[in-house]
Parts: C-alpha cells; sequence; structure tokens
C-alpha cells in the first residue's frame, strides 16, 4: 500500500522568533523612515513653518523619532 504523507498545520522550523515577517513589514518599515525624512526636510525648508509649526524645533525630536520607529523595525525584519 502507498503512504500518504499528511501535511500538519505549522513547520516546526517556521514557529516564534524564526518565522517570516507578514507582507506589510517591509513596506510600513521603510514607509517610517521615509516619513521622518520627509518630516524634517519639510521643516527645513518651509523655514519652522511646516509640518507642525506650535512644535517649532521640537518637529525634528519628532522626525527622527519616527525614522527611529522604522530603525528598530529592522532589528526584527527576517
Amino acid at each position: 500500500m502507498a503512504r500518504v504523507k499528511t501535511q500538519t498545520s505549522a513547520d516546526p522550523a517556521a514557529t516564534g522568533d524564526d518565522a517570516p515577517n507578514p507582507i506589510w513589514f517591509k513596506p510600513v518599515m521603510f514607509g517610517f523612515m521615509l516619513i521622518g525624512l520627509v518630516w524634517i526636510i519639510v521643516f527645513y525648508l518651509s523655514n519652522g513653518a511646516y509640518p507642525v509649526p506650535a512644535l517649532d524645533s521640537w518637529n525634528i525630536l519628532v522626525g527622527f523619532g519616527i525614522m527611529l520607529v522604522g530603525f528598530l523595525m529592522t532589528t526584527r525584519w527576517r
């Protein structure tokens, strides 16, 4: 008789920390980095008038914070 190979529900090699990232992970990661960069560029080109005038120089920190989220996501990229 021929044996039928049954398919398991989860591959033990691809579970936990070794699992690949979802398809949305890379676009979101690079998106955060680009949005932070654009935030800072807009701040400098507009002489502080944009993106949020009330934040004044704190706009730089906001831009770097957004970029930092993207860079932190690179540590989980598989």
